[in-house]
C-alpha cells in the first residue's frame, strides 16, 4: 500500500498558461518602463528593473515547476519525487473559505518545522505548513484533501484505540 497512489492531482493547462503568461507579461512592462521612463530618478528605475527581472524569474520557475503530485502511503511528493509532507507528520487539513491557502487548494498542518521548499504555483512549506494549490486542478485537489482528511481519521481510530505513538 506505500508505493501504491491514492490521489494524484495536475497542473491546470489553462491556469498554467495564465499564470505564466500574466507573471511574464509583468515583468516584461516593468523592464520595459524602467527603460522608457526617461524623467524617473536612477533608483526608480532600478527598482523597477529589480522587480521586474524577479517576475520574469518567477515565470521561469513556474515553466520549470513539476505540474503532478501525488499520494502514496507514506506521503505526498511531487512528479520529480520530492516529498512535500510524510504522512505521519501531517496535522490537520485545512479547505475552508477562509483558510490562509493556495487558491483551489488546502493547506497542511504539519506536526513539526520542515526545511522551507517552494515551487511556484505548485507547493510551498514553510516551517509548519505546507500548501498546495494555486495552479492545479480544483476538482483534483479537492480530491486529495478528501483522502488525506480519510486518512487522518483512521490514524486518530487507531490511535484512540491503542494510544497516540511514542516519540
Amino acid at each position: 500500500m506505500n508505493s501504491q497512489v491514492l490521489a494524484s492531482v495536475n497542473a491546470s493547462a489553462p491556469r498554467c498558461l495564465l499564470a505564466i503568461a500574466t507573471m511574464g507579461s509583468l515583468g516584461g512592462l516593468l523592464v520595459y518602463l524602467a527603460m522608457a521612463t526617461a524623467g524617473a530618478s536612477l533608483p526608480w528605475r532600478a527598482v523597477l528593473a529589480m522587480v521586474g527581472a524577479g517576475a520574469l524569474w518567477l515565470a521561469w520557475l513556474m515553466i520549470r515547476a513539476p505540474k503532478q503530485l501525488d499520494l502514496t502511503g507514506t506521503g505526498l511528493r511531487d512528479s520529480t519525487g520530492t516529498l512535500v509532507a510524510r504522512l505521519e507528520d501531517i496535522r490537520t487539513l485545512e479547505r475552508g473559505a477562509f483558510a490562509m491557502k493556495p487558491t483551489g487548494g488546502f493547506l497542511l498542518g504539519l506536526r513539526g518545522p520542515a526545511p522551507w521548499h517552494w515551487q511556484p504555483g505548485i507547493w510551498w512549506r514553510v516551517g509548519r505548513y505546507a500548501g498546495i494549490g494555486g495552479m492545479m486542478s480544483a476538482p483534483q485537489a479537492r480530491h486529495m484533501a478528501q483522502e488525506i482528511e480519510a486518512l487522518l481519521a483512521r490514524r486518530q481510530r487507531a490511535e484512540e484505540q491503542t494510544g497516540p505513538p511514542k516519540a
